[in-house]
């Protein structure tokens, strides 16, 4: 009994962190493609997975360049980084 309990707990943490669903293909991911410089920003491409579609990245600001097949390429402007003087 204890061994089954241990394996659905090991299951669940598994589901809820995410990395084996997306390894799984399940879920969609995104990858950075370029990194510029840190003034310009980064080229990610999202792809969809088998339940959920590819991420929207538009809340962080990136923008939609281009799809091809089932990827969309984004353009994200460079973060904002606190520096002391």
């Amino acid at each position: 009994m204890f061994v089954a309990a241990f394996l659905i707990f090991a299951l669940m943490v598994a589901v809820k962190d995410g990395r084996l669903m997306r390894k799984a293909g399940l879920t969609g991911g995104c990858t950075v493609m370029v990194t510029e410089s840190e003034e310009t920003g980064t080229w990610q491409a999202c792809t969809p997975g088998k339940l959920q579609g590819a991420p929207d990245l538009t809340r962080q600001s990136c923008t939609s360049m281009k799809q091809v097949g089932e990827t969309e390429y984004w353009h994200c402007p460079a973060g904002i980084e606190s520096r002391q003087g």
